[in-house]
């Protein structure tokens, strides 16, 4: 099924998991590995160009190959039952060192590897645009008074900048966490039939070492057929990225809210709107986000089972991964995509958050207040002196200001000239501005830093 496809992922990345862009994978993997042994003469060049040229994805039928996939158990044997039909049609002596010394998973986990580096890369790029919206946005609204909220409830001050600058922390943290990934598990499968490399004699190293140059992925200490924590971590580090594009998205939709509305996405004709509802303007991209964020912990888990592999070739458990995988990678890139295109036209309603600010009648600044307080008296106490007051304020639905003003206890203190002051939230924002302003100079080194390549 295919109709859900762009509200969920992104184009880009659906490309390089597409059956056609799979099965070239493969193919790359079986042209290197005859250039490779071309390279240590283990075959000839004549031999290594008559492989290659055959190694194009157009000259393979792929319904058999899916016919074939479910009668061997893996998507390789037919691919290269394939492939030397085809070096046979030429050279029946070449066709005889197709897939010479590799086995079925070295094929597969390779080619993997290489859709997962060209797919990394993708959302790589849609991280570091959400990096710079997020920088601007954080920028911008540095001074941008909202309340703060905990546990669903008003808390504090504090302003749309600094919860900005959060969304961006966390955000280079994932960055980081990507690019560390690719040197640690991007590497090279090639071990044979049981991860030796028996068939190759004392040239299967060298073999190996020519095929990771040529595919540019790092060469392993040994081969890992049953030692799956490679892509395991490349599961679950795209877990806790799409962990945090989902909590943005969260926190996007709460403020979306009617009653609180002080985001909204932007207004496009024809999106979010609803079938019978002609008022509505429903958050979409959040939608989807959280959509991801919701299937890939699952997702994630079935990774982490698959690990525990029996010998030197998995049971199910390396099955397991073939479809997984790519829908971690897909759902991950579909949301990180969505919300880098969403967010440089977030709508932000800084009247809203003044208007919201001014909802408890001032018993957002209660803190600031016990801590005025606590200066002169034993803070248990001031607490408990401004506690009542709060409640003395709902109670007679008052606002706490003129609750503090007519009470003896708590205005012999706090003069009356300075009483303002604690209901200013320009006036209790802590260190915020420190805050955003240590996040944006890691983002700025980060745009600065040498790309990772691989």
């Amino acid at each position: 099924m295919n109709l859900l496809d762009e509200l969920f992922r992104s184009e880009q990345l659906e490309h390089v998991f597409s059956d056609t862009e799979s099965l070239q994978s493969l193919l790359h993997f079986e042209a290197a590995l005859a250039r490779a042994e071309a390279e240590v003469g283990i075959i000839s060049e004549p031999t290594a160009r008559a492989i290659v040229s055959k190694c194009q994805a157009e000259l393979f039928d792929q319904k058999a190959i899916t016919t074939g996939t479910a009668l061997a158990g893996n998507i390789a044997i037919p691919v290269i039952k394939q492939l030397i039909a085809l070096v046979s049609k030429d050279d029946k002596d070449a066709a005889h060192f197709v897939h010479w010394g590799a086995t079925s998973q070295d094929a597969i986990d390779t080619a993997a590897m290489l859709q997962l580096r060209r797919s990394l890369e993708l959302i790589d790029r849609d991280l570091r645009t959400l990096i710079d919206t997020l920088a601007a946005l954080a920028e911008t609204h540095r001074h941008s008074s909202l309340v703060a909220r905990t546990w669903m409830q008003q808390a504090l001050p504090t302003t749309f900048g600094f919860i900005v600058a959060g969304w961006l922390d966390a955000i280079l943290r994932d960055r980081v966490r990507l690019n560390e990934l690719r040197t640690r598990a991007l590497t090279l499968q090639f071990g044979g039939a049981v991860g030796t490399l028996a068939a190759l004699g004392d040239r299967g190293p060298a073999v190996a070492r020519a095929l990771g140059e040529d595919l540019r992925l790092e060469l392993p200490p040994a081969p890992w057929h049953s030692h799956r924590d490679r892509f395991a971590e490349v599961a679950t580090t795209l877990g806790l990225c799409c962990g945090t594009l989902a909590k943005i998205a969260r926190d996007i939709s709460l403020y979306s809210q009617t009653e609180i509305a002080e985001l909204s996405e932007p207004v496009v004709e024809g999106r979010g709107g609803s079938s019978t509802m002609p008022h509505k303007h429903n958050p979409l991209t959040c939608a989807v986000v959280l959509a991801a964020g919701e299937r890939i912990p699952p997702l994630v888990s079935t990774m982490l089972s698959s690990m525990i592999q029996e010998h030197q070739r998995g049971l199910g458990g390396w099955h397991a991964e073939w479809e997984t995988l790519p829908d971690i990678v897909r759902l991950t890139g579909g949301a990180a995509h969505h919300l880098a295109r969403m967010l440089p036209h977030l709508e932000v309603h800084t009247d809203r958050m003044q208007q919201n600010l001014q909802v408890t009648n001032g018993l957002i600044f209660a803190e600031a207040l016990t801590f005025a307080l606590a200066k002169h008296i034993d803070k248990s106490q001031a607490h408990q002196l401004v506690e009542s007051a709060c409640q003395k304020a709902i109670s007679e639905k008052r606002h706490l200001q003129a609750v503090i003003e007519a009470d003896s206890s708590l205005n012999a203190y706090i003069p009356a000239a300075e009483l303002p002051t604690f209901f200013d939230p320009a006036k209790y924002l802590g260190s915020s501005d420190v805050f955003i302003d240590n996040v944006l100079r890691v983002a700025a080194a980060q745009s600065t830093a040498t790309p990772h390549s691989t």
